[in-house]
């Protein structure tokens, strides 16, 4: 039971990190300083569905299942939990491309528009 909770555990972690490449950008609305990890995030995030090499908490997930007895997924995280929701059917490489390139346009937005709302200082109020 242990090893199924630790699992289930890195599946949370897995799928809050994925939540955080989509979205993590309205952070630096209150915090600055996210610019960086989510920055970092979104690239790793790509890169891993633009080139395809696979993220290590999948592996990591799969040998906890197979310690506690349960069966284990073919290929990738996105492609087990979340494809599947999003894009019913098989995923083609067009899709796919669309999909990764969605991600970068929300993300663009978010960081344009909140980048842009922030006041310059010294330069007097802001309506």
């Amino acid at each position: 039971m242990a090893w199924s909770l630790a699992a289930d555990v890195v599946l949370v972690i897995h799928f809050a990190f994925v939540v955080f490449i989509v979205v993590g950008g309205v952070s630096i609305r209150w915090r600055r300083w996210m610019i960086a990890p989510h920055g970092a995030a979104l690239a790793y995030g790509v890169a891993i569905q633009a080139i395809g090499f696979g993220c290590p908490l999948t592996p990591l997930e799969k040998d906890l299942r197979r310690a506690a007895g349960e069966a284990v997924y073919e290929g990738g995280f996105i492609g087990y939990y979340i494809t599947p929701v999003l894009y019913p059917g098989e995923l083609t490489t067009v899709g796919k491309a669309v999909l990764v390139l969605a991600v970068a346009i929300v993300n663009a937005a978010i960081y344009s528009w909140l980048l842009l709302r922030r006041p310059i200082i010294g330069s007097g109020p802001h309506l």
